[in-house]
């Protein structure tokens, strides 16, 4: 019987502008609202997580899960410059007392995309201010909160920055005004790559929404310099030491956007380069950290002229990247030859319309991150991406990863047959499921 062991996180995962609504005092909120956006649609109410969290954990729980990734949203906590909200704290209070009433075991993210407004007005994420600040708020929330978080993940995919920084360098060099199939298998978010449509009213519709000089906007999605890269691995470390200043006992981790690289001949030195870029190159701020956060999506594939481009015979998932559940287990693998610490899968899933495709990209990721724990590689966790059909920040609502369904006209809940899934693996195990 391939059963994971009773200890082993499974569960599901979610983000707070994605899911709560009504971010009001975040830059994501601004940007979707700015003359020219390129947002397909705002947010707005979301599916309303913010007010309906326990009837998602429930069916979380009800499904046979035993464990919740969440991201307390900064803009919420601190809405403006050194302004904290007890309200707001009161409210992740609850959210993660609800976990632990249930034996659901939270893992918190501190920063999943979404700033303040004010941060970016301050600089974003080029200036060296944003590293206090983001210790600041990190600090703020442990000594509020920190009895309640056995893990927290300090920032979310903290090289994504670099990759939307190759994509923009790829789309200049190719001429390319329009987003395309095989633009987008890039980035593993919902992040629209026609980044140069309707540039110039939109950036003068951001330089007046935070109040300076447009090509000075730096939310945590754009195009990242070398000392940006620096800049965010610095927030992390400021942010894990004022945490473990407050409460050592806490776990303390970061997530990364891993792809599984694959080389053809010829393909190596392209392989051995995006790994560096994505992973490796980041090791030595890590060396303090209790655990690594994968997320993994797909693959790319590398010949002698670089990124081999999707045919018509290739699998696409919604997002039009290709369907390879085994990709996890492979980066698992990757990542385990240079981190001995404990991997949580902190995301990993599919959108689709067909939840038996869904059922069965669950069932071939898991398998992958099984064989790995028989391999002996360190892995404690997995959370699915996502609980909840969410916002898909650029994309807006028509992507749907999640293992509920939501109808937004009214907020009510339609739990997929993915979720009582997964919850029979994390109870049944693999074994007399779907082969």
């Amino acid at each position: 019987m391939k059963k994971f062991s009773s200890e082993f996180m499974i569960g599901a995962a979610t983000a707070a502008h994605q899911v709560e609504g009504n971010n009001v005092n975040s830059d994501f909120w601004t940007m979707e609202h700015i003359p020219g956006t390129m947002y397909k649609e705002p947010s707005l109410n979301a599916v309303d997580h913010y007010h309906k969290y326990k009837e998602d954990i429930q069916l979380l729980i009800d499904a046979g899960l035993n464990t919740y990734r969440f991201s307390i949203e900064w803009a919420r906590i601190e809405p403006a410059k050194g302004n904290f909200d007890k309200n707001e704290i009161d409210h992740y209070r609850q959210v993660l007392e609800f976990c632990h009433q249930n034996q659901v075991t939270p893992i918190v993210t501190l920063h999943h995309f979404s700033s303040p407004k004010w941060l970016i007005s301050e600089g974003g994420w080029e200036s060296e201010s944003t590293i206090e600040y983001f210790g600041n708020y990190s600090r703020y929330v442990v000594s509020k909160l920190g009895h309640l978080m056995p893990y927290i993940c300090t920032i979310n995919e903290a090289n994504m920055g670099k990759q939307i920084t190759k994509i923009m360098k790829r789309m200049t060099a190719n001429g390319s005004n329009s987003a395309n199939k095989d633009n987008s298998v890039d980035v593993q978010v919902g992040l629209n790559v026609d980044m140069k449509a309707k540039m110039e009213t939109y950036y003068r519709a951001l330089g007046e929404a935070f109040g300076i000089d447009p090509r000075n906007v730096q939310s945590f999605l754009s195009p990242r310099t070398e000392k940006g890269e620096i800049i965010i691995m610095k927030c992390h470390e400021k942010a894990r030491n004022q945490i473990k200043e407050v409460n050592p006992s806490i776990k303390v981790g970061i997530t990364f956007s891993l792809y599984d690289h694959q080389a053809l001949p010829g393909g190596e030195p392209y392989v051995e380069k995006e790994q560096d870029d994505d992973f490796l190159n980041y090791l030595p701020f890590l060396e303090e950290d209790d655990f690594l956060g994968v997320q993994n999506y797909s693959r790319k594939i590398h010949g002698p002229d670089g990124l081999v481009k999707s045919d018509e015979t290739t699998r696409l998932t919604k997002m039009g990247y290709e369907f390879y559940p085994e990709a996890l287990g492979n980066v698992l693998r990757f990542v385990a030859k240079h981190w001995d610490k404990p991997i949580i899968v902190t995301e990993n899933g599919i959108s689709t319309d067909n939840d038996e495709e869904r059922v069965e990209f669950i069932e071939r990721a898991l398998a992958g991150v099984y064989q790995c724990l028989e391999e002996g590689i360190n892995v404690i966790g997995y959370t699915y991406w996502s609980l909840l059909d969410n916002f898909e920040w650029q994309l807006g609502y028509a992507q749907t990863f999640g293992l509920i369904a939501v109808d937004r006209s009214t907020q009510t809940r339609y739990p997929k047959d993915s979720l009582s899934f997964l919850g029979n693996i994390k109870n049944a195990g693999l074994n007399g499921l779907r082969v």
